[in-house]
This record gives C-alpha cells, structure tokens and sequence, in this order.
C-alpha cells in the first residue's frame, strides 16, 4: 500500500479513542506511558456517563460519537475500543477522514469486513493497525524466536488452551455482549489473542476442523468450543477454549512440541514458561527465568510495548508489526473455524478473497 501521510515530526503524535469501555483503560494508561512522544486529544462513546468519566479521567474533549468527534478532532490516528462489529464501518469512516486507524480485536465479525477494512485504508493512503499486544509479552517474544530460529526442528504438535471463565453477569453488563453481530463468540472475543499465535508463530495454517457449543450461559455465541488444525508445515494441533471454567480463569497456554525441542508457556494469559527444553544451548537460555511475570490481567501488559511501534511507525521511524494484512491472518482462521463448527466439515485454507 502507498501511505500518502508525512512522519509526525517536532510535536507529540495525537490520538482519538471511541468507546470508552472495558478495554479504553489500556489505552487510556499506554498513552500515558508515552506522555513525552504522544497526546490524546479526543474521546467519544453513545453513553454519555462513559464519556464525562473519561475526560474527567484523560483531559481530553468528549463527543456523543465518532461522526461529531471526527468533524473536530485534530487527532493523527483514531484507536477503535468499540464493539467488535462496528469496527469494520468505523475504520472506515476513519479512513475516508484522512486519519489513520487503531482498532482492537478482533478486527472484524466477518470475513468480508475485516477485506473491506484493509481495501478502505489502502484507498485513503492510510495506516490499519490492529492491536496484538499480547505478541509483546517476553514469553511469546522468547517462543518467537526460538522457532524462527529453528531450535525446534521439525515441529511436531501445537496446543492452545484458553480456559477462563466469564459469568452470565459480564454478559449481562452490556447488550451488545454475547450477539453474533456486534461480539462473537469464545474463540473471537476471548481468545482471538491466543488464535493469533497460530499463525504468527507456527505459520500458515492448512485446514481446520472445529465444534462449538453453547453450554452454559445465555448468549447467542459460543461460550465453549474446540478445534483440530493441520499446518502447512506438517504439524498438527489444537484449540480448546471455554469461558466456564470453575471457578476463575485457570489457564491460557500455548505448548509446542518438536523434533529438539519443548516449550509450554501457561500461566493465566502465557506469562510463565513453564516447560524449555531444547537439544542445545542458545544465548537466549539466559532470559528465560526473568521472562515470566505475574499477571492478575489477561490482557497482560503489552498495550505500552504495541503504542511503541505505532509511535514510531507514525513518525516514520519503524514498520507496523501488525497491520491490516497482518490481522487478517487470524481472522481468516477464526471464520474457518466458525465455517467448520457450522457446516460440520474441515475447511481449507486460504479462504477466498
């Protein structure tokens, strides 16, 4: 794509944030963090309350919503913090304003969306940001490396467990919770982070075969479900995924097991590595026990590491780590499996754009 905005030089980057939730706080604190490189100016949402609380909280000015806010606003890039269906006709109104775009996961509902997301801001000259901050915890940054390295040798078999737990209250706390149009399900809400590992760190996925089920709560989505996958490159493995579990989350871990080498990061939200075992030694042995952290968050502490990049993708000093093509990968694979566990049958990938 061809950016047609200048580097952001001699002043601070300025950021918008519509909807003020659940997930505004990390924003809210990772802009702080960078209180020398970085401002924000703007904030909207539809709750009038969640408004004045965040611009009693931030400083900034408040608006009803993203269409008044961006006909004021002077912001260089608006960060996305809303329901997860609205993204895609966000991003781009966004675009269309000339502004680059930051938007939480997943990206998008739907697989034509999440295409119409990256077409928009291809045509507007401007940047797609998606954020995947959990890539910047040291523990995945350590797996990370461990297999572009190769010290796994072939790899054999991958396991993703998300087992966390999400009462009928966190549904009940907003209507737009728990629907198929504005939310998603276990796997795309919840675990998105932990789908986007498959990909990002194994590598291109081949097929998928999935099951998911409402067991417990009363929602129209997915509050369980579970899939097989094959890669391209010959291992296999699975996803297990469940928002019942007794009674606290217990468990978000990634285990991979190769031809020389084991590693099982778990933890809450992969902040512990709890298996490294390779066949020979490396320099990077030496981080692995000031690698883990304690964590009583599964969103982890990675919002501050991800504004980094953007900052400095902004001034025109870095490469965007994830940008619209990036998080299309795991949505891709998301509506495989939503496809797979609907039509009772493995769906091969790519899908077609």
């Amino acid at each position: 794509m061809h950016v047609r905005r200048l580097p952001i030089l001699n002043r601070k980057v300025r950021f918008a944030l519509a909807g003020c939730g659940r997930i505004a706080a990390n924003h809210f604190e990772a802009i702080k963090a960078h209180a020398a490189n970085c401002e924000l100016t703007d904030v909207c949402d539809v709750d009038p309350s969640a408004v004045a609380e965040a611009v009693q909280r931030t400083g900034a000015a408040g608006h009803a919503g993203l269409g008044p806010m961006l006909a004021q606003t002077q912001a260089d890039c608006v960060i996305l913090a809303t329901p997860s269906g609205l993204h895609s006709a966000q991003a781009i109104e966004v675009a269309r304003s000339g502004r680059d775009v930051m938007t939480e996961k997943p990206m998008a509902t739907r697989w034509s969306d999440g295409l119409a997301m990256v077409r928009a801001c291809d045509e507007a000259g401007v940047r797609l940001f998606v954020v995947k901050q959990n890539r910047r915890n040291r523990t995945l940054q350590l797996l990370k490396q461990a297999v572009d390295k190769a010290r796994f040798g072939r790899i054999y078999m991958v396991n993703v467990n998300v087992f966390w737990t999400r009462p009928q209250s966190y549904y009940d706390s907003a209507a737009w919770r728990g629907t198929w149009e504005f939310d998603g399900g276990a796997f795309m809400n919840q675990a998105s982070h932990y789908i986007d590992l498959l990909d990002w760190i194994v590598g291109p996925v081949e097929s998928v075969m999935a099951y998911t089920g409402t067991l417990a709560r009363n929602i129209e989505v997915e509050d369980t479900g579970v899939a097989a996958l094959k890669w391209r490159n010959g291992a296999m493995g699975t996803v297990n995924v469940t928002m019942l579990t007794y009674p606290k989350n217990l468990e978000g871990s990634i285990t991979v097991l190769g031809e020389r080498g084991s590693v099982r990061i778990g933890g809450v939200a992969v902040n512990q590595i709890q298996l490294w075992n390779f066949d020979a030694a490396d320099d990077m042995d030496v981080g692995i026990d000031d690698a883990s952290y304690q964590t009583t968050s599964v969103y982890g502490f990675g919002h501050p590491l991800y504004y980094d990049n953007v900052i400095n993708t902004l001034r025109g000093q870095a490469q965007p780590e994830t940008d619209g093509r990036e998080g299309l990968k795991s949505l891709e694979l998301l509506i495989a499996m939503y496809l797979s566990a609907r039509d009772g049958k493995r769906v091969n990938l790519p899908l077609a754009y």
